[in-house]
């Protein structure tokens, strides 16, 4: 037993060192980034009306029993950017695979900005994302939202003051872990 804990635990870290230097590689265009989530029209409101936003260009994630997700953006308030922010994941469960998307989190009013900003932040067991498949009808997180590229609206809204949507940018990862996402931020 002590040996396949031991083989899991050198696979995770093989898999997690292969994307992070996957992810240091990886195009970190933010613009680009912002502008395909912009194409959602499940977004605009958010973009229209949101205090702030962090956004991830390349989150990069990977398991096999136990996972590792690591992805580097930036907070914006309005229009302006404001610090640099890290977002780090670990799950334990069944899963295997790895995979890329993007991210990004709307912050509603002040307060839920100035709390993810406030240096160290974790997203709660209620929290949940709405996946986004360009021109594809797509769902996701623990809450049952969904969303489409069409001409429909989102489902999803504001929890706590912020609403979450990721873009799949490939790979291939089967899942049933429990995970929660851990945010740093450094100021400009």
């Amino acid at each position: 037993m002590k040996k396949f804990i031991s083989i899991m635990a050198t696979s995770c870290a093989l898999v997690a060192s292969l994307l992070m230097s996957q992810v240091a590689l990886a195009d970190e265009s933010y613009a680009e980034t912002v502008a395909n989530f912009k194409q959602a029209n499940d977004t605009h409101k958010f973009f229209d009306n949101a205090y702030g936003y962090a956004i991830f260009p390349t989150v990069g994630k990977g398991g096999f029993g136990i996972g590792a997700a690591y992805g580097k953006g930036r907070v914006f308030k309005g229009n302006g950017y404001t610090g640099d922010t890290s977002l780090t994941q670990i799950s334990i469960g069944f899963q295997i695979g790895g995979q890329a998307y993007s991210e990004i989190i709307f912050f509603k009013d002040a307060k839920s900005y100035n709390e993810f900003t406030s240096g160290s932040f974790e997203f709660g067991a209620q929290a949940s994302a709405v996946a986004i498949n360009i021109g594809v009808n797509a769902q996701a997180g623990t809450t049952g939202n969904s969303s489409s590229a069409g001409k429909s609206a989102a489902k999803a809204s504001y929890i706590n003051g912020m609403a979450v949507y990721t873009l799949a940018k490939g790979g291939l990862m089967f899942e049933a872990a429990l995970a929660g996402q851990s945010f740093t931020f450094e100021e400009k």
